[in-house]
């Protein structure tokens, strides 16, 4: 049949049934018009998709004291009172309807579709991998509209849009491209849409799929887009002109373009006082540094140039190494192994055991290798610096580990040299990362007030001039 509704009521609800057999939570139901009973409606949906309240009051109900209208138009606006009504002619689209929970209304020679969603869902509580101190407590669901209405209650403004589209062969994820239209600069938003429309996949499920998708720089692993679960830091992002991503089904919303001093952001920074988060951000950026850099440094000094190392140091690492069995590379990449694997088991067990286990088994066996002498006592030292100044910076998280074993490989084959090779590689490679095809670094002399410090919010009076043409944000009143 074709994907156009006849005009038999009858037919094209036969129709769509055919559609959903052997599906038993799809109800097709039978509306007798009681002044006019020649006069039958028939109603489409999903058991446990719908609220079954609403289609009974404000679906059902007036369908039966109708007095016989068959107009599809005349329904919709004179007998139906539940939001969102939409006149179709489509087969296909009273389908994704349907199973995303409306329902759909047959009448001779068309059909309405009205958003009945009343499936259960999680509420808003914050996100664990986001908390804060101060500020807002409230997160994004897996219900799109829930967290579109919460950028609504942040942004009440009529330059807040949000376009929809579907994505997904088989699931036909609705997906919400949110931004401010007086700022965001319109060629970013077009280079996102023609990206979303050049994905042709069976299933959208989560949000991190379509950033797979549609990311620059795609075997980086830096990130090319934020992410974020908090609704006020999405707000806060696309009033500097950035545009959110939000996916059904998905409490995870991407934010791009992305620069990557973001990397060193956090949320709370913008809920203290400038003081307090100029300093945890410079604290972020001197972890990233540590932890990526010192296991490499440590080898290649200790292997290959010791002699840089004061003579005190230099004698009692020495008479280490005399009585452990391996080389300095192979102790260091054995330890951050096992690190990463108690660290990686600690995530996935039950939250009462797994900071336990992976605190107590870090001790336990750093100690126990030593005790052993298969590791020195430095190395404990390198591995357990290396692995806290890594848990400050969870966004770079992927990129530390990549970027640290790179380093260590360069730094036991070549020591000072190759671990400066190295470095240079990291760097350049930085240099050249994109976000939705601008550069994630550099910018204006203007730009620095937000950066690696966060000027005080009187001094923030221009937004980003990679992210907005209209950077002014705030005008500061002088006193007469």
């Amino acid at each position: 049949m074709d994907d156009v509704l006849t005009l038999s009521a009858r037919q094209n609800a036969g129709e769509i049934k055919r559609r959903f057999e052997r599906d038993d939570t799809f109800i097709l139901r039978t509306v007798i018009c009681q002044k006019a009973p020649e006069t039958v409606y028939y109603l489409a949906y999903c058991g446990g998709m719908i609220d079954s309240a609403l289609v009974s009051r404000f679906i059902i109900a007036p369908l039966e004291e109708s007095g016989g209208l068959t107009e599809a138009a005349a329904v919709m606006e004179r007998v139906l009172s539940a939001h969102f009504p939409k006149l179709t002619n489509s087969f296909d689209e009273i389908e994704d309807g349907v199973a995303a929970g409306d329902t759909a209304v047959f009448v001779s020679g068309g059909a309405i579709l009205l958003s009945t969603q009343g499936y259960a869902a999680r509420g808003a509580g914050e996100p664990p991998g986001e908390k804060v101190l101060s500020g807002s407590h409230e997160g994004f669901s897996e219900v799109l509209f829930a967290n579109l209405s919460m950028l609504h209650r942040r942004l009440r403004t009529a330059n807040l849009k949000m376009e929809f589209k579907t994505v997904g062969r088989q699931t036909r994820t609705r997906l919400a491209i949110c931004y401010m239209d007086n700022l965001v600069k319109k060629p970013y938003l077009e280079e996102l849409k023609k990206r979303l429309d050049r994905i042709d996949i069976d299933g959208i499920l989560d949000t991190n799929t379509v950033n797979e998708l549609i990311r620059d720089n795609r075997r980086s692993p830096f990130r090319a887009f934020g992410t974020t679960e908090r609704p006020d830091t999405a707000a806060a992002k696309m009033m500097e002109g950035r545009i959110v991503l939000l996916a059904d089904g998905s409490p995870s919303a991407l934010t791009l373009p992305y620069l990557f001093v973001e990397n060193f952001h956090s949320s709370e920074d913008y809920y203290v006082s400038f003081l307090h988060a100029s300093f945890a951000r410079l604290l972020r950026a001197a972890a990233f540094i540590l932890t990526t850099l010192t296991p490499a440094l440590y080898v290649s000094v200790v292997a290959f140039h010791y002699e840089i190392l004061p003579g005190g140091m230099m004698l009692n690492i020495a008479s280490e190494f005399k009585n452990t069995p391996f080389p300095a590379a192979f102790e260091t990449f054995f330890m951050l192994v096992v690190f990463d694997v108690l660290r990686e088991t600690g995530m996935r067990m039950p939250a009462n055991g797994g900071q336990a286990l992976s605190i107590v088994g870090a001790l336990i066996i750093g100690q126990a290798a030593v005790q052993a002498r298969i590791v020195s006592p430095q190395m404990i030292i390198v591995v357990a610096v290396t692995g806290i100044t890594g848990l400050i910076v969870p966004k770079l998280d992927e990129a530390c580990l990549y970027i640290r074993f790179f380093l260590l490989f360069c730094a036991s084959a070549l020591g000072l040299f190759g671990f400066t090779a190295g470095a240079s590689v990291a760097v350049i490679h930085i240099q050249r990362l994109r976000s939705l095809g601008i550069p994630q670094t550099g910018g204006k002399r203007s730009d620095t007030k937000d950066t690696l410090i966060r000027a005080p919010f009187w001094k923030l009076t221009h937004r980003p001039s990679k992210l907005s043409d209209n950077r002014r944000r705030m005008r500061i009143r002088r006193d007469p």
